[in-house]
């Protein structure tokens, strides 16, 4: 069951990465993906590098809790994950966005296996 965990935990870091990565590649590909048109100038600027950045750190942060084994590092992907389903929500709620479900499951999804690896992959601190 661990093995398993291990895994599951792994490729959530490789999905965020290859997300993060396809920020800097191909944009408009991943913008779409998420309902997105491309910016332009600045906005293009912060749109790639800040998606891009928050996706690699995701990656990094999880991977950092696996191979060190330290608990700490699981927390910081799950604080981005719950803020950004909490921040959707908001969205929806004050802004007339609309309501992403699909996107706001994975996020908290992703959350309880972080949490899970958190308690089960991790030594003690």
């Amino acid at each position: 069951m661990i093995k398993i965990l291990k895994i599951i935990v792994a490729l959530t870091a490789v999905i965020f990465a290859s997300i993060g990565l396809r920020w800097i590649v191909a944009p408009e590909g991943v913008a779409a993906e998420f309902g997105m048109t491309l910016m332009e100038g600045s906005g293009l600027s912060s749109q790639i590098g800040d998606l891009g950045a928050f996706f690699l750190s995701i990656a990094i942060f999880i991977l950092l809790a696996l191979t060190t084994g330290r608990r700490i590092w699981y927390y910081p992907p799950i604080i981005l994950l719950a803020l950004t389903a909490i921040m959707r929500t908001m969205a929806w709620m004050f802004h007339n966005a609309s309501l992403a479900l699909d996107m706001i499951a994975v996020e908290v999804i992703v959350c309880v296996i972080l949490y899970v690896g958190s308690i089960r992959l991790a030594e003690e601190d």
